[in-house]
């Protein structure tokens, strides 16, 4: 990752954004795209690799050691930032952790943990940083949900119930802060190939064969997430209020049924036993 040449411009330019999980994947992925856009960012994690992420972006980037669920180092992130810049125009909720286990198996503790991280540090980013933004009357918040948040799945019940909890505040502060010139949205990846999602790095090709039932017939990289994230931070997504944006390669679209018309290609013939 790099960012060259000295003029600043871009649909971010002059913006000052934090964006949290960014050591690596999606996170990575926003945090560079909103440097290439001309933003000033943060970047956030648990993960001491955020350090080199943020080296890697440039001059205007910064990296903070920041655990999500701690308000007292929410509060410090924010103060450091307004004082040094004035404001925070841009916040990116989208530290977040994923847990595979069927519901029996789930114990109290697991979700307990999934709801500190997902729920909890986003409720506390949204409502740090979002007083400073409905005092200065502008800022946007975008909130990192998930194709989970719309359905559900086998093996996830703990991710789902917060990834559903997203939204849902999401809305709820969407119509709290709208007033007040800040904007709150969600956006809701799924199929995208992270170091979360694809924890064992299986090729991208082997990978796609499993998306062959969705539109898109693919995975998604992070830079692809990355720019849904851009347009809603920037100033071309103004009338975007409590939005959900689905980057999900047509995951929650629907399904196909083998063999009928509008199928793809090899999907027309008999279903292989």
């Amino acid at each position: 990752m790099s960012t060259s040449g000295s003029a600043v411009s871009g649909r971010l330019a002059g913006k000052v954004a934090i964006v949290t999980g960014a050591a690596r994947g999606m996170g990575a992925a926003i945090a560079q795209r909103f440097i290439e856009e001309g933003a000033i960012v943060a970047l956030t994690d648990v993960l001491p690799e955020v350090q080199a992420t943020a080296a890697a972006l440039g001059p205007r980037a910064t990296a903070y050691l920041h655990d999500v669920a701690d308000e007292a180092c929410w509060r410090e992130i924010e103060a450091e930032l307004t004082a040094k810049h004035g404001g925070i125009d841009v916040l990116v909720n989208n530290a977040g952790v994923l847990m595979f286990k069927d519901l029996l198996s789930t114990s109290a503790a697991d979700l307990r943990k999934l709801l500190e991280v997902n729920v909890v540090g986003t409720f506390l980013g949204m409502q740090v940083v979002g007083a400073g933004m409905v005092a200065r009357k502008r800022g946007s918040i975008v909130n990192n949900s998930s194709a989970d948040g719309f359905e559900g799945a086998n093996s996830l019940c703990a991710y789902v119930a917060t990834k559903f909890a997203v939204r849902g505040m999401t809305k709820v502060a969407a119509l709290e802060f709208g007033p007040h010139g800040v904007r709150v949205n969600s956006v809701h990846p799924g199929g995208i190939n992270t170091p979360m999602a694809n924890p064992q790095n299986v090729p991208v090709e082997y990978l796609n064969q499993a998306f062959r039932q969705y539109a898109a017939g693919r995975v998604g990289s992070p830079v692809e997430a990355a720019n849904c994230f851009v347009f809603l931070a920037s100033d071309e997504s103004s009338y975007c209020m409590g939005a959900e944006l689905a980057v999900d390669g047509g995951l929650t679209a629907g399904h196909y049924y083998w063999g009928f018309p509008g199928a793809p290609e090899g999907m027309q013939g008999p279903r292989p036993v």
